[in-house]
């Protein structure tokens, strides 16, 4: 098990939004979460990667107890976090950030940077012909794409991503979840993925769990929920 969640509660100052949440991802696989804005999705990326204070529960990372773990820990430890927005710095080159994305790497290995950027471009060739770019002047594809790259410099075991879709054009939206596969795929990283594109997030997910105010209402086989074809009861 690389990453499971046991009954954790957690949420901003005072406020409880996570409500005994329990889920679990395996080493290599995708998992979606999905539910309603406001549900309790994004708050729950953000208390594995250690954003948000977990109150009551415990989260648990290839084995050992992460719960609150400060997030550069859990980027050493092979997590990464691609949030709504991007995450991307506009006024930096494309070449800027995708270093910057590699950050915790050694600075006595610059092979293994190259390396590292290798992988990104022959994933994301636009990258390589807008290297010199700055970052803010990507379309809102382009720019997911270059959010993905940094995250993959850091090779990390398990991406949680946040609506990676979020405002882009059907045709790019199919790309961006195109690239969430090949990234599982090509480097065999476990996905939790919260996506509002229902059929696309059931479509290269092996399981997916609904959220409904701040807990887990279902958890099902992606397949399963795609068999039926209609969703609007799952909410």
């Amino acid at each position: 098990m690389l990453l499971e969640l046991k009954g954790v509660e957690g949420g901003y100052h005072k406020k409880t939004v996570l409500r005994g949440i329990a889920l679990r991802v395996e080493a290599g696989e995708v998992v979606a979460l999905i539910g309603h804005n406001g549900a309790g999705k994004t708050s729950t990326l953000k208390a594995i990667f250690g954003l948000i204070r977990v109150s009551r529960g415990q989260i648990f990372y290839d084995g050992r107890e992460i719960s609150n773990r400060d997030p550069a820990l859990n980027t050493l430890g092979g997590i990464s976090f691609v949030p709504q927005g991007r995450g991307i710095f506009a006024d930096l080159t494309v070449a800027e950030n995708l270093r910057l994305g590699a950050y915790s790497l050694p600075r006595s290995s610059p092979g293994l940077i190259e390396e590292r950027l290798r992988a990104v471009v022959e994933l994301f060739p636009i990258l390589m012909e807008r290297m010199k770019q700055r970052a803010g002047l990507l379309s809102g594809g382009q720019q997911q794409m270059l959010a993905l790259g940094m995250a993959l410099m850091q090779r990390p075991r398990l991406l949680l991503l946040d609506e990676p879709s979020l405002g882009l054009a059907p045709l790019l939206v199919q790309r961006v979840i195109e690239s969430v596969q090949e990234i599982n795929r090509r480097f065999g990283t476990a996905i939790l993925l919260v996506e509002q594109n229902i059929r696309q997030a059931l479509r290269i997910s092996a399981r997916v769990y609904v959220m409904k105010v701040g807990q887990i209402a279902l958890e099902e086989r992606s397949a399963t929920l795609l068999e039926g074809g209609e969703f609007w009861h799952l909410f």
